[in-house]
């Protein structure tokens, strides 16, 4: 090609882009999960002034029958025991958010035990101004760029990508990042054309630049030579390989494969009909909320799952709790761990972190009312944290149904992405399902950090064992007599697809892109539903 500066990094596989270039800013300098307290304080006492100021806005343009009930909620964010109640759980180490839904908790629930109706009432109330406060909270997302636009940094954070709308076009071109990061994840399940590793390099803003996601190359100042090049390469169709299972191994069960959906925001399921997949095999819930304070929005999250149920149709909607740490630091969880990968992250945050926990597990149980939920943990290592998990969820669920909540009880799984897991997985008899993690799990296995460029490569050398072990995996969980699927980037890669297929693995989810190329693979292979 003949552009004037031309990069060679590592392409997601989502064809190419073409753009005025859109240069990052400078990120901030990362700061530790937690504010110190007197800043958790003054940001609770600015939400709720905010609060109350919004509330005695509308209080003087409604009638006296609604401005009494305003006057209610002004009063109750002014009560110096509530006050005192989240100072208290401040003090404590928690921050401004969930100390205010801590603060709000037994009061809410008081108020809808009652055997008083009028008391039973004022529990909306009570929803309303802890839900006002925690919007108040969320504060300003990151500024966008434009539509249409490549972007052009470092690295990009997966919240941004979420920020942003794509349906215009666009790309990302990083001197950093990984093709196994959770921002090359989002972009390929949304088919936006990325490659990383590129290296250093100076271009100014709205400079047309030109990304190939199949080849990873950059190309600054291209011609139209280069840009015919890649559309007419694009043509090209790649002959899959039929399935088949090696000698001397056990005959795989038969039946078509089951073909779920990855989903990891709202975006994902607009333009996508139902009745293309089997259900949602993966809805990752750290990006599909905006902010730290929705962590402890509990009626936000309900709302977000009741979408989910309600596109799927009677299909499965399968959750994975939020999955916090490693490289999604929203809230600060795992920013100034040493190795986050390998630390506080996961399952095991959520159980250090209960509150948190009962939160989305109250969320989900309620959703479960009007749909098939199953529930994924993230990040599971031993038996105790299904365990724990499945304790806290029928706590919860008990607490529901005495306040008279409709709840449903969904099933509940496991990830495999940790080697211990999978080496003893007939450990985890209490574990509903398994769902192979393969991005973790090949990170895990092959000692090499999904997120390292300089690594990277172990990954594709690591298959073969990778395999292995996933063989491995799904007889112990057929010997079980529990379903095993796999939602992990393996699932779309064509190249492994009938190895997978030989395994036993009869359910895949993969990205919305990535949905008509495997059910055509799968077709071809005779194994379609």
């Amino acid at each position: 090609m003949s552009g004037a500066l031309r990069l060679q990094g590592q392409g997601n596989g989502c064809g190419h882009a073409t753009g005025p270039a859109h240069v990052a800013e400078e990120p901030l300098s990362p700061h530790g999960g937690r504010a110190s307290p007197s800043l958790e304080f003054e940001n609770l006492d600015r939400a709720i002034a905010g609060s109350v100021a919004a509330l005695e806005t509308l209080m003087a343009a409604t009638d006296p029958d609604s401005a009494d009930i305003l006057e209610f909620q002004i009063e109750m964010l002014r009560d110096p025991v509530i006050g005192e109640m989240a100072a208290e759980q401040i003090g404590k180490g928690q921050n401004a958010a969930f100390a205010w839904v801590a603060a709000l908790e037994e009061y809410i629930a008081g108020f809808e035990q009652s055997e008083d109706e009028d008391i039973r009432a004022r529990a909306a109330d009570m929803i309303d101004i802890r839900d006002r406060v925690l919007r108040a909270l969320e504060g300003i997302p990151a500024a966008d760029f434009p539509a249409g636009s490549i972007f052009i940094g470092r690295d990009m954070a997966p919240s941004l990508f979420l920020a942003h709308d794509w349906t215009d076009g666009g790309g990302i071109a990083l001197e950093a990042g990984s093709t196994a990061s959770h921002v090359a994840l989002l972009a390929r399940a949304r088919g936006v054309p990325m490659a990383v590793g590129i290296g250093s390099f100076s271009v100014e803003s709205a400079t047309p630049v030109l990304v190939d996601g199949d080849s990873g190359l950059v190309v600054v100042h291209p011609n139209n030579a280069d840009i015919a090049a890649l559309t007419a390469a694009a043509k090209a169709t790649v002959e899959i390989a039929p399935v088949f299972e090696p000698a001397g191994a056990p005959r795989s069960p038969a039946g078509a494969v089951e073909l779920l959906v990855n989903v990891s925001g709202i975006a994902d399921i607009r333009s996508l009909d139902a009745g293309a997949c089997d259900g949602i095999g993966l809805l990752r819930t750290e990006f599909l909320i905006s902010s730290a304070a929705d962590l402890a929005n509990e009626e936000k999250q309900f709302q977000l799952y009741c979408e989910m149920v309600k596109w799927a149709a009677g299909r499965p909607v399968t959750v994975r709790l939020f999955d916090l740490g490693g490289d999604k630091p929203l809230g600060g969880f795992g920013v100034g761990e040493r190795n986050p990968f390998l630390g506080l992250r996961g399952i095991r945050l959520l159980l250090s972190m209960p509150v948190m926990l009962r939160i989305q597990a109250r969320a989900l149980l309620r959703a479960a009312a009007f749909g098939t939920i199953k529930v994924l943990l993230p990040m599971v290592t031993v038996a105790s944290e299904v365990e724990d998990t499945r304790r806290l969820f029928e706590e919860e669920a008990a607490g529901l149904a005495q306040r008279h909540i409709a709840i449903g009880m969904p099933a509940i799984g496991m990830m495999v992405e940790v080697p211990a897991a999978a080496i003893m997985l007939d450990t985890f008899e209490q574990a509903d399902f398994f769902s192979l993690g393969t991005n973790d799990l090949a990170q895990y296995l092959s000692a090499a950090a999904r997120d390292n460029l300089q690594v990277a490569d172990l990954h594709r050398q690591a298959a073969p064992a990778l395999l292995r072990l996933i063989a491995q995996t799904v007889a112990v969980a057929q010997g079980m007599g529990k379903p095993i699927g796999i939602c992990g980037d393996l699932a779309g890669q064509p190249e492994h697809l009938s190895s997978l297929i030989a395994s036993g693995i009869r359910q895949i989810s993969v990205a919305p892109s990535q949905l008509a190329a495997v059910k055509t693979m799968l077709a071809q292979a005779g194994m379609g539903g």
